[in-house]
């Protein structure tokens, strides 16, 4: 069942939706439409007949399509933030961390509403507005990851925000090639295969060279 429907379920015959009830609703409809279509080839007009209300009541919430846009990669950027968090912080253990985060990714990409299309594979990402979005939450992910690492291995900021970017950036671009090629690989089976390269990689950063692995420098 999408957002729409979803809302409309809820609703009583008769009344009018309250104001933030509208407004998810109209974002529901967006991102069915930008998600289908694309930014670009995507109308105002398609949204409000998706939604089921005039362009006046979209234009009462939303100024203009790229407002609209705007709201919407907020939210899913949000979104994504939040389960990165949520993930590392669901255990002290490195390497199921390590896991819960790269599975965060997939779930994320899984999710049947392809919201992700609107962060990862924007047919916008030369307007200013966007690209800076896109950049701050996966520059917020990566700082996320690079404060477990560097409170476990002792590795400079600057070390651990570098592992950090590569974490993050292999977590999504793994997870939307596997959705896209539709791999007959099952999501843990691939969450457990990236990890255990991930996990190969980041385990050589112990906090103690004493521990007998190899420090930061090597020695």
């Amino acid at each position: 069942m999408s957002a729409i429907e979803q809302t409309e379920a809820a609703r009583p015959r008769g009344t009018r939706l309250p104001r933030r009830a509208r407004r998810n609703q109209l974002l529901g409809a967006a991102q069915e439409v930008f998600v289908a279509q694309g930014y670009h080839s995507a109308a105002m007009d398609d949204i409000a007949e998706r939604a089921g209300v005039s362009k006046p009541v979209l234009y009462q919430h939303f100024p203009g399509k790229l407002e609209l846009y705007l709201a919407l990669l907020d939210q899913h950027c949000e979104a994504l933030l939040q389960s990165v968090r949520t993930a590392l912080a669901s255990t002290t253990d490195n390497k199921l961390r390590v896991a819960a985060t790269m599975d965060a990714y997939f779930a994320y990409v899984e999710d049947e509403g392809g919201a992700f299309r609107l962060v990862f594979e924007s047919d916008l990402t030369n307007e200013p507005a966007v690209r800076e979005r896109v950049d701050r939450v996966s520059l917020q992910c990566a700082e996320a990851i690079s404060d477990v690492i560097a409170e476990d291995t002792g590795l400079s900021k600057d070390e651990s925000m570098l592992l950090a970017v590569g974490l993050g950036g292999v977590s999504q671009v793994v997870a939307r090639y596997w959705l896209s090629s539709e791999s007959p690989i099952p999501r843990d089976k691939a969450v457990a295969l990236l990890t255990s390269l991930a996990w190969r990689g980041i385990a050589g950063f112990p906090l103690h060279p004493s521990d007998g692995q190899l420090s930061a420098e090597g020695h």
